[in-house]
């Protein structure tokens, strides 16, 4: 069943087409029949309850997670049954920043950064590969000096930036984030919201973002997809999600962080408008 999209109209195409998805864990079904169309140029925020799988379904569609059954597209190609090449040709399209970074603790922040440029660009020489690898480091709004630290020497969000920089190395057209701001006080998640936000305009990337966060939600999201009862139950603004009285998305939006959320949003929205 193909969730309602009531949210505003891109006229990019379907970067990302999800249909009939079932993944399941033993007995255990976490998706089933899940439909999803993600737009060119978008922010895409996805929600769900503990356990409505976020994560596998992002680990679906980067092919980590192979489904029971469905197809899905990215960059109208499948991502299931790609050859060897066209695999390669899809991944190099997007970035990924999984959940608290995971950088690799025995390589540098330059060297993480350089991981995807080694795996597709073998042939690259040193000197380029420094020059690229800093260059990421400074887009991120991480000091110059941080290329040469360990993740072990570096705070949580310099961590988390790290994994950003290593997500654009390859200057990809899609972007996944996987609870970027988990972890992060209010104001290093309101900076790294920004910054996300000024990444995307920036390099025109659309954006698959998976967040417990409701201020990220409202300070950069053009759509929210809403994950329940084994499927994305809506897809849309989240004023139009507030329409709809699916008993989950009333208690999530409008619960005591969600008020909070919508007052740091108005807040937010008088300031820069003075």
């Amino acid at each position: 069943m193909t969730a309602p999209a009531i949210g505003p109209t891109f006229d990019g195409e379907a970067i990302i087409r999800v249909r009939g998805l079932r993944n399941s864990f033993g007995e255990q079904v976490i998706h089933d029949d899940l439909d999803l169309d993600v737009k060119r140029g978008e922010i895409i925020g996805v929600v769900g309850g503990s356990g409505t799988g976020k994560s596998v379904l992002m680990r679906s569609i980067i092919g980590l997670q192979q489904p029971d059954t469905g197809t899905i597209e990215v960059f109208g190609e499948s991502v299931l049954d790609a050859d060897v090449d066209d695999s390669v040709d899809i991944r190099r399209r997007w970035g990924v920043l999984f959940q608290g970074g995971a950088l690799f603790s025995t390589l540098t922040v330059a060297e993480n950064v350089q991981v995807p440029l080694r795996e597709f660009y073998p042939n690259l020489d040193q000197r380029l590969l420094d020059e690229i690898s800093a260059y990421k480091v400074v887009m991120t709004g991480l000091p110059p000096d941080a290329g040469p630290k360990y993740p072990a020497e570096l705070s949580g969000g310099m961590k988390k930036r790290a994994g950003l920089a290593r997500s654009l190395a390859l200057d990809p057209e899609l972007l996944f984030l996987d609870e970027p701001t988990a972890g992060l006080d209010p104001i290093g998640a309101a900076a790294f919201d920004e910054l996300t936000r000024s990444l995307q305009r920036t390099l025109g990337l659309t954006v698959f973002l998976i967040t417990h966060d409701l201020d990220s939600l409202y300070a950069i999201c053009d759509r929210v997809a809403v994950l329940a009862d084994k499927r994305v139950i809506a897809v849309g603004t989240i004023d139009e999600l507030l329409a709809l009285d699916h008993p989950w998305i009333q208690e999530y939006f409008n619960g005591p962080r969600g008020r909070a959320a919508v007052t740091s949003a108005e807040r937010a929205a008088t300031i820069s408008g003075a």
